[in-house]
């Protein structure tokens, strides 16, 4: 069993990320932590397909759930945890949203935005970087992946 508060929320990315699975959609999950009181306050795992809307993310979609509830364009006071290294549109997502700690599970060196890629953190046009955490449960994220993907290649 792991204490470590980073692992058990990424646990809770996790299940949004089977969630997703179960719906045949890519299995990346997210979930929006309140700094303050340690509450998860928005899970969700992807929805490109069943919304017919490329920019469903699961970190977008947490994202516009919290900025609904609060009424603000800008969230500083919550951390971000999600499955997969966010790309590019979610890396500026996250940005703009002023998000004040990202932590990712598995790394993408294919799509990923954050220390793949473009890099969206390390550019002169990005306003805002959030604290980046890498690796949290890296191993079961990926599995969760490639799992997914395996599956979908031998049906």
């Amino acid at each position: 069993m792991n204490d470590d508060p980073d692992y058990t929320y990424m646990q809770a990315a996790l299940e949004e990320a089977n969630k997703a699975a179960a719906r045949d959609e890519v299995p990346i999950g997210a979930v929006l932590v309140h700094i303050e009181s340690g509450e998860i306050v928005a899970r969700n795992g992807n929805r490109t397909r069943e919304l017919n809307d490329p920019s469903a993310h699961a970190e977008v979609l947490v994202i516009r759930e919290m900025c609904a509830q609060t009424g603000a364009q800008r969230i500083p006071e919550y951390d971000l945890y999600v499955t997969l290294e966010p790309c590019t549109m979610c890396a500026a997502a996250i940005s703009f949203a002023r998000i004040r700690k990202l932590v990712y599970g598995a790394a993408d060196a294919k799509g990923g935005g954050v220390d793949h890629g473009a890099q969206f953190y390390s550019q002169p046009t990005c306003h805002h970087k959030p604290q980046v955490v890498s690796g949290i449960a890296a191993d079961i994220c990926g599995d969760t992946l490639k799992n997914f993907f395996k599956a979908k290649r031998k049906g």
